[in-house]
């Protein structure tokens, strides 16, 4: 079977049975159930949540994002063999970690196939939760261009490039556009402080003030959890994004828990720690593919530039990546999952069919 037919790279036309527009994002598809399907799966599978929870299913693809575009490999690779399975099995991972020291659950009530999990409804902080452990990316050109204030912090002088920070930095920014705080732009993916969460909590959907707290203490705990676990097989946890929401228990009571994805590749900045220890940066995350896309391409400065990002748009669709570039981003991202769960990486020849059949089969949600 050709290589490209391995890779799911279209992931919103699944013929799950569902009476809404299926959401698609840049790596993920999701399809609501309907009411039925919902509780009778929540009966059938003894999932711990209240009977008229509305459930999902996720569709996680191969595809892969950059620069806010969406890339491609020549011979019709529309994404990077095994890398939802990579994402999935490395985000499993962290959340049963969490469970198991006592932090919070996660949206995911079950995982019928590698690419694929089960979820509740949440509803979500506006909050994309930052965490930095050392000063790089974005941080760091910001620092070095004089900035000393991120996020109602202020850092010290005389930090270096990719160097450990004095301590661990919650950076949040606003998870998409917020209209009429004072103090907050209304963009998407801007900084925001502590004062400002605690200001405006209602607007960001925290439910009563002290859940800040809450959230603050799960994040730096979260990070904590994955950068001593990572240390033990002397990789580095970087930074990373979390994201939070609130579901309803059993008893119908909100609790706050982790959702989306934790610690992968995609979400996160993990440096090989033997490398670093020499003074080299090599990345096990995306930004090792961000990194060699500002070196193809002709003008990188597109690809940094926001006002030009009409150019940056069709550069994107009329590039057709090599296909050792998409490879080596595969085999950084199935890498890093194995060593993160210390398992084999379950890959399919064809996951589309293989989907399919476990829904229809084990779940009746096709027809």
């Amino acid at each position: 079977m050709p290589l490209a037919d391995a890779v799911l790279a279209v992931n919103n036309d699944l013929p799950i049975r569902t009476d809404q527009p299926v959401h698609s994002g840049k790596v993920r598809s999701v399809y609501w159930l309907n009411a039925t399907d919902s509780e009778r799966l929540i009966k059938e599978k003894g999932y711990p949540v209240s009977a008229d929870t509305p459930l999902a299913i996720m569709v996680i693809s191969d595809r892969i994002s950059a620069f806010e575009c969406l890339w491609k490999g020549e011979g019709g690779m529309e994404g990077i063999p095994g890398k939802g399975a990579a994402l999935n099995a490395i985000s499993n991972h962290w959340f049963r970690r969490f469970r198991e020291e006592g932090l919070a659950d996660s949206h995911i009530l079950d995982i019928p196939h590698p690419l694929v999990w089960i979820v509740q409804k949440a509803r979500p902080v506006m909050v994309e939760a930052i965490c930095r452990q050392y000063i790089t990316g974005s941080m760091w050109r910001a620092y070095a261009k004089g900035e000393r204030t991120f996020c109602g912090i202020t850092l010290p002088e005389g930090l270096e490039r990719d160097q450990k920070l004095p301590e661990l930095l919650v950076t949040p920014s606003t998870k998409g556009i917020l209209k009429g705080l004072e103090g907050v732009p209304e963009a998407d993916d801007v900084n925001v402080s502590r004062a400002d969460l605690e200001r405006h909590y209602q607007a960001f959907n925290f439910r009563r003030p002290e859940d800040i707290d809450h959230y603050e203490r799960l994040l730096k705990e979260g990070f904590g959890v994955i950068s001593q676990d990572l240390a033990k097989i002397d990789q580095i946890f970087v930074d990373t994004k979390f994201e939070f929401g609130y579901v309803r228990d059993s008893r119908g009571e909100d609790k706050l828990i982790y959702m989306d994805e934790v610690g992968t590749p995609d979400s996160s900045r993990i440096w090989d720690g033997p490398s670093y220890r020499k003074g080299q940066i090599v990345e096990q995350s995306k930004e090792a593919f961000r990194q060699a896309l500002l070196h193809y391409v002709d003008d990188p400065d597109v690809l940094l530039d926001k006002s030009r990002m009409k150019e940056r748009s069709a550069l994107a669709e009329q590039t057709e990546l090599p296909r050792e570039l998409m490879m080596r981003v595969s085999n950084t991202y199935v890498a890093i999952a194995e060593k993160i769960t210390g398992t084999p990486l379950p890959l399919s020849e064809n996951p589309r069919a293989e989907i399919i059949d476990t829904l229809r089969t084990d779940y009746g949600l096709i027809d």
